[in-house]
């Protein structure tokens, strides 16, 4: 049997609800009008007949009844008798199941969503979701989570993750993320061709996102980069370069790991775009920026408008506008490291830290 979603739960039990008091009403009338037009009753005689008789008081009626409206009376209490209990029916249904309760949630969890700027969307809530999501948790990262499984969104939601139940793939459900709004949006659903279709939406609805996506083959890799994935992720691929490394390389793999993932560390990475209407630094060199000096952070690398890649850059690399420069350091050197590069207005693109407790070694 299908499970329905509590929004389908939510919508039936509100029109049943809606129907029932329709009905009630359309009982009312007809008992006042009766007494109205066929007993010859004044408007307020007739209205009051009919609530005494629907609500089974038990007061004696207004005027002496003819054997037809005596009928039409035993009519009209089994008619209210079965509207009134069809709606506390309902209602204890809503009350015991907390729909109301539930609703208001969904009401403020919109509220929420609509207030969001800068936020990542996670499409799906499987076993690569999840860790996402705890990443991002660690980071202090906004992000949302569409899922169309109601036994994942409840998990998602009983972690306090904001959750919108619904296709990833359908421009809709995106639009509901307020995907216009997002930076970044990781797919990691469990079928390639549905991550295939995400990237597609989300890049037609926002060019300008950036765009992760899950991949199972080779074959989906190159599919999904064509689609205009920025990154794709294939965690059989990785997952066996990372087990190698660990083998080869362990000393390396934990430091990496720990500069990268998790929130119990000391040092951090995080990318800083140069931007030339706020960066004094634009056609300096490290050297003569004096970024190490200034702030403490180490600059690892350099990545190029252009794409290219330059590891390790030396005091005579040149900073140019629009460099993507990837840096390690302290939550307060990087923080340091965000003034200097701008100072008169942040950026959305320069990413400040975002940790601001103390941390131990890695």
């Amino acid at each position: 049997m299908a499970l329905y979603s509590f929004k389908e739960k939510y919508q039936r039990l509100r029109k049943e609800l809606i129907g029932g008091a329709f009905a009630l009403g359309g009982v009312f009338l007809s008992g006042t009008i009766w007494y109205y037009l066929i007993e010859r009753w004044s408007l307020t005689e007739a209205a009051y007949m009919t609530m005494i008789t629907l609500s089974t008081v038990g007061f004696s009626e207004v005027h002496p009844l003819d054997d037809n409206s005596k009928l039409f009376t035993i009519v009209l209490i089994s008619m209210g008798v079965i509207t009134i209990g069809y709606i506390v029916n309902r209602l204890t249904e809503a009350l015991i199941q907390g729909y109301f309760q539930e609703g208001i949630r969904q009401r403020q969890e919109k509220r929420l969503i609509d207030t969001l700027e800068h936020h990542c969307i996670v499409c799906g809530y499987g076993r690569t979701a999840r860790q996402v999501a705890l990443e991002f948790t660690a980071e202090e990262v906004p992000f949302v989570i569409i899922d169309s499984r109601p036994e994942q969104v409840e998990e998602a939601k009983q972690l306090g993750y904001v959750v919108i139940q619904g296709d990833a793939t359908l421009d809709e459900c995106l639009v509901n993320a307020k995907i216009e709004k997002a930076v970044c949006l990781v797919s990691a659903l469990t079928s390639d061709a549905e991550n295939l279709y995400t990237v597609l939406s989300a890049k037609t609805l926002n060019p300008k996102i950036r765009a992760i996506a899950r991949a199972s083959t080779e074959e989906a890799v190159l599919k999904l980069q064509r689609a205009g994935a920025d990154a794709v992720v294939s965690p059989y691929i990785t997952g066996g370069k990372r087990l190698a490394s660990a083998a080869l390389r362990p000393q390396v793999m934990d430091f990496v790991d720990g500069i990268l993932t998790g929130s119990d560390r000391t040092f951090y990475m995080e990318e800083f775009l140069v931007d030339p209407k706020y960066c004094p630094c634009v056609g300096q060199t490290l050297s003569e920026a004096r970024l190490r000096l200034q702030s403490g952070s180490l600059v690892l690398a350099i990545r190029r408008s252009d794409g290219a890649l330059l590891g390790g850059p030396t005091g005579e690399t040149e900073l140019m506008a629009g460099d993507l420069l990837i840096c390690m350091g302290t939550p307060e050197q990087l923080r340091q490291l965000n003034q200097i590069l701008g100072p008169i207005n942040r950026s959305a693109t320069l990413r400040p830290p975002r940790h601001q407790h103390s941390f131990k070694n890695v």
